[in-house]
């Protein structure tokens, strides 16, 4: 195979095998790390105007924006929800979690350097314990081994490196990266936070990742369209994050599944470029492709402030490109009138179960959740902007006059080193610790699970609330019995003072020290720092592009990956049930996060979380199955272990929505890791579904939905027409019952025939590699 790089020849630039004029590029460059890399605008426009006129009408900005990064825009079928389009992205970021194994199937194709420009970004493996300096330095030495890993391989294969306590990866995009009309993979589920600056910034597995850096288009089913419209003013207690709580009431957890959601209206103005963030970060609990708005003077100021003015003055050249055309069709369209929003509050267990901050008292004492806040926690990905803090601040500075604390444990986690050090030289942070608070490392901490909490004891039935977006069972702490709620900073704040659910800020009273009555007044803060961002410490690492990557044989954290084996050529054959899930099971449920994340590098470590908190429908209990061959019950990941080493086949059968949650492909790997062949459900949410078909797995759902009724855990499953097997054409499954009858259903599935050769291949890196070795 020959690697395609960019250079200059006879007045052309070669990339990727296409022959480009330099005119296709503007001559801004596309972030200071890469003054090589120029803005793709002349080339959107070109292909959009290729699209347009085959197309025969106006678009979205969503789709022009995807459209414009088609690999062939001439010849490409596009039909929203029907076709698979090929893409080619600008640019790829991976957080350290899930760059392990991203970089691992990277140096397992054989291949020198990345193709687009790539990042990794040290957020996940510190854990909140103590405090931020405290957290960092221990993180730095638990991890040393994965983080010499990551910096190595990102520096050898031309990967620029974010060091840990360099921030959350959403944020460096954010500040860094990110721009008007970017097409940006990201190997974590809150990618989408950069639609907040105009870009299609999408959640995807690390093998999609590896498609990308290894210069292979990158699929995606061509999404519908959900338009947002927005009217009216954010002003009071009403912020950016109250919108995407009230679409994520209308749309619930998997109402966006297979769509864009795209927001337009007069409405948007009234949002900062970092709210917008918060609104598309969000986006990921409804299922949605991403979110984005169109380019606006926000965005402009944003980019300014960030040094990036060259940037947001050629975006304004394209406004034409960056917004939605006139008369484009929406698949749906909501309406949310700002001026009525009120504040939200979601929760507990999911993020779609919705309470308008006048009603959630009610709803707790009618439900039985526990009044008394016990910890309030702001900032993550989602809400850790200056904007956020300086907001946040100003309710704290109001307690503090009056005599008062947050009666909650109060926590901070800024987004970034920018972020940390332009609030602590502004004041902020000292505001937050008269208040109580605890200013934690520049990192995902709680919000992911990285929290040793030590204030209540497992099982103990408390509640959080959090600016966090994803409040799952035991997703913050590990505990089932934590009632986790998420809301603004604002919010978060006001009831830290308060300590209790049943308070509305808006119309509530509080008790000063000296015994007085008062209410708080509504937040202010400032969108963008008066006197500028302060950068703080330079955590960045720029790749060389040699060097030595070492893997020890003993490791507990890194393997190196051994390929999975091909389909065999055969039907499969009275498989049994691992697990018949009953009810939610996202991808924490299938791979959990927390302690296992230092796992992440080393697939026969972490394939020991395989499915642990998901519901045995034959039991009601957690990680308590049958073996089938013996009649034994066991933990799952040691009854399918036994399965492998026996030679049995297996299956799991799951619910509706199957692998919402993160874009983490752990979840697909361990099942297929430990043996399993096919995961056969009600619905998938999409990233979980591609990370299956990558790894080989067959991921099927039930033609007829009440079908799951039809299967007992005790069945066993033959999966038949594999010969055949083909795009739209359904797979006929026989299910065989204990009484020796059998029952025949059908199954669907949205492969095609590129994604079948991934399953004939054993994996999509398995196929890469064969293709590769037929160009040499």
């Amino acid at each position: 195979m020959v690697l395609l790089r960019a250079s200059q020849f006879a007045g052309t630039i070669s990339v990727r095998g296409f022959h480009i004029s330099p005119a296709a590029f503007s001559n801004v460059a596309i972030s200071k790390f890469e003054k090589d890399k120029f803005l793709p605008y002349k080339k959107l426009e070109d292909n959009i105007k290729v699209v347009k006129d085959r197309l025969k009408r106006p678009l979205t900005l969503s789709e022009k924006i995807l459209y414009g990064h088609l690999d062939q825009p001439k010849s490409q079928d596009i039909e929203r929800g029907v076709s698979y389009l090929r893409l080619r992205p600008d640019r790829v970021a991976m957080q350290d979690a899930t760059a392990q194994m991203a970089m691992l199937q990277f140096i397992s194709s054989g291949l020198p350097q990345t193709a687009v420009p790539s990042t990794i970004h040290c957020d996940h493996l510190i854990e909140a314990q103590k405090g931020g300096a405290a957290d960092l330095a221990r993180a730095k030495d638990l991890n040393k081994e994965v983080y010499d890993f990551l910096s190595s391989s990102g520096n050898k294969y031309g990967v620029g490196f974010w060091k840990p306590g360099s921030g959350i990866i959403h944020q460096i995009i954010l500040e860094n990266y990110a721009f008007p009309g970017l097409l940006l993979i990201g190997t974590d589920s809150h990618t989408p936070n950069g639609g907040g600056l105009g870009g299609l910034c999408i959640g995807v597995g690390g093998a999609d990742a590896v498609d990308v850096m290894a210069d292979i288009p990158w699929e995606l089913k061509c999404p519908k369209v959900i338009g947002v419209k927005l009217t009216g003013k954010l002003s009071g207690w009403t912020s950016a994050k109250d919108v995407i709580l009230k679409v994520a009431d209308i749309l619930t957890v998997k109402g966006g599944t297979g769509a864009i959601v795209e927001y337009f209206g007069p409405g948007v103005n009234s949002i900062s470029a970092t709210g917008m963030g918060t609104i598309c970060n969000m986006g990921a609990e409804i299922g949605a492709t991403t979110s984005v708005f169109p380019f606006n003077d926000s965005m402009h100021k944003y980019l300014t402030a960030t040094g990036r003015k060259a940037i947001a003055d050629e975006a304004a050249k394209y406004k034409h490109v960056l917004t939605p055309d006139p008369g484009c069709h929406y698949d749906q369209i909501i309406e949310i009138n700002l001026d009525t929003l009120v504040p939200h509050v979601n929760g507990p267990f999911t993020p779609d179960l919705a309470s308008p901050i006048d009603k959630l008292g009610d709803n707790a004492k009618k439900n039985g959740w526990p009044l008394d806040v016990k910890v309030s926690l702001i900032g993550s990905c989602t809400n850790s902007s200056y904007e956020d803090m300086t907001r946040a601040a100003s309710i704290a500075k109001q307690a503090i006059k009056k005599g008062l604390k947050a009666k909650s444990t109060f926590v901070i986690t800024p987004g970034s080193e920018q972020i940390r050090a332009t609030i602590e030289r502004d004041g902020l942070s000292k505001i937050f610790e008269e208040f109580g608070g605890v200013v934690l490392a520049n990192a995902c901490g709680p919000c992911i699970g990285q929290w040793d909490r030590t204030d209540v004891k497992k099982g103990e039935k408390n509640t959080i609330v959090t600016s966090y977006n994803r409040n799952f069972t035991g997703r913050n702490d590990a505990n089932p019995a934590t009632h986790g709620f998420v809301t603004s900073p604002d919010i978060v704040t006001a009831l830290a003072i308060a300590g209790k659910l049943d308070f509305d800020p808006r119309t509530d009273e509080l008790t000063a020290a000296d015994g007085s009555k008062f209410k708080l007044e509504a937040p202010s803060g400032d969108q963008l720092p008066s006197r500028g961002y302060d950068p703080g410490e330079d955590t960045f690492q720029a790749p060389s592009g040699s060097g030595t990557v070492v893997v020890d044989d003993k490791s507990q954290r890194l393997q190196l990956l051994a390929p999975f084996s091909k389909w065999d050529g055969k039907d499969i054959e009275e498989a049994v049930i691992l697990i018949k899930v009953k009810g939610k099971c996202t991808t924490d449920h299938i791979s959990a996060a927390g302690p296992w994340l230092k796992y992440r590098g080393h697939l026969e470590n972490i394939s020991n979380n395989l499915l642990l908190t998901a519901v045995n429908s034959m039991n009601g209990e957690m990680n308590k199955v049958q073996n089938v061959t013996n009649g034994e019950w066991g933990a799952v990941p040691a009854t399918a272990r036994d399965y492998k080493s026996k030679g049995v086949q297996w299956v799991v059968v799951g619910d509706e929505n199957y692998g919402e949650g993160s874009s983490r492909e752990h979840a697909a790997l361990e099942p297929r890791h430990l043996g399993g062949r096919a995961i056969i459900v009600r619905s998938f949410a999409r990233i979980h579904e591609t990370n299956l078909k990558k790894q080989g797995m067959l991921p099927l759902t039930f033609a007829d939905s009440s079908d799951y009724d039809k299967i007992d855990g005790s069945d066993k499953i033959s999966i038949v027409g594999l010969k055949d097997f083909a795009p739209g054409k359904p797979l006929q499954a026989i299910i065989k019952k204990k009484n020796g009858k059998d029952v025949k259903i059908w199954l669907n599935h949205t492969f095609n025939e590129q994604q079948i050769d991934w399953f004939k291949s054993g994996s999509a890196l398995n196929r890469m590699k064969e293709v590769f070795s037929s160009r040499k």
